[in-house]
């Protein structure tokens, strides 16, 4: 069981940036894909972003095409997503969570075997 921590959410205004990482614990974080998923009060959890084993290989929602970026640092366990001109409507937890293999699933949740606990992202207008 690998433990995935996120930080780097907060408040922010519309049009700012934030940078969310998630730091995995063990010895195997360069072996899987890692996404993003969301979650806004009332609605049900989406995908956001995957990023392959080894980063050379990125999904991301439409929504958030040319917006966000997701990239790892497999020597220190961590993957970031990287969110510029925010919108209110991207307001949520956000989460990380580890795929099953080496590639992602195409957003599926199911694809994803550990999840963080989420970090707060709120966007003011």
């Amino acid at each position: 069981q690998v433990v995935l921590v996120e930080s780097g959410g907060g408040l922010v205004q519309a049009g700012g940036s934030l940078r969310l990482s998630c730091a995995a614990s063990g010895r195997t974080f360069s072996s899987y894909a890692m996404g993003w998923f969301r979650q806004a009060p009332g609605k049900e959890r989406e995908f956001v972003a995957d990023i392959s084993w080894s980063g050379g290989d990125t999904y991301y929602a439409d929504f958030v095409k040319g917006r966000f970026t997701i990239s790892r640092d497999n020597a220190k366990n961590t993957v970031y997503l990287q969110m510029n001109s925010l919108k209110p409507e991207d307001t949520a937890v956000y989460y990380c969570a580890r795929g099953r293999g080496l590639y992602g699933e195409g957003g599926a949740a199911q694809g994803y075997d550990n999840w963080g606990q989420g970090t707060q992202v709120t966007v003011s207008s």
